[in-house]
């Protein structure tokens, strides 16, 4: 059986950004792990017995970025869903788009991570090292291109 697990990829808009595009504004949040590797990755984890896969993203968005539901905007349209191996078992991973409404509001780090930074795409994509994540921020940026 698939391990499945869900999280939510969480953008902020800097009021700062000049005016000429306001997607050189979007800034992403990625969580280093505390365990493994350290590597960084949006807040993801296991679906739970009895919980539907966007329950699953919002509560482990809760426990490890400290994350309300009611401080985030779920933006219609995005969802992806990468497959890969993990100690040789398949793994499914689903993800949600998700804006922070407020760009200001704190993030409380869970145990399972030591640090996070809030990252332009470019340097997003040097901190998650897998192509799949990459090639992921890359769309989520792309589709939030087309929107404006």
């Amino acid at each position: 059986m698939a391990v499945r697990a869900c999280g939510l990829i969480i953008y902020r808009r800097l009021q700062s950004a000049p005016s000429s595009k306001v997607t050189d504004g979007i800034e992403y949040l990625l969580l280093q792990t505390s365990y493994g590797t350290h590597h960084w990755t949006p807040p993801k984890g296991h679906v739970d017995p009895g919980e539907d896969d966007l329950q699953t993203a919002f509560r482990e968005t809760q426990e490890e970025a400290g994350l309300q539901a009611s401080q985030l905007t779920l933006i219609e349209g995005y969802k992806k869903e990468l497959h890969y191996p993990v100690h040789g078992k398949p793994k499914t991973v689903i993800y949600w788009l998700a804006e922070m409404k407020d760009c200001n509001t704190e993030i409380k780090l869970s145990e399972e991570h030591q640090a996070f930074q809030w990252l332009k795409l470019e340097d997003a994509c040097k901190f998650a090292e897998y192509e799949d994540m990459q090639a992921t921020l890359k769309e989520v940026h792309q589709f939030l291109c087309s929107k404006e």
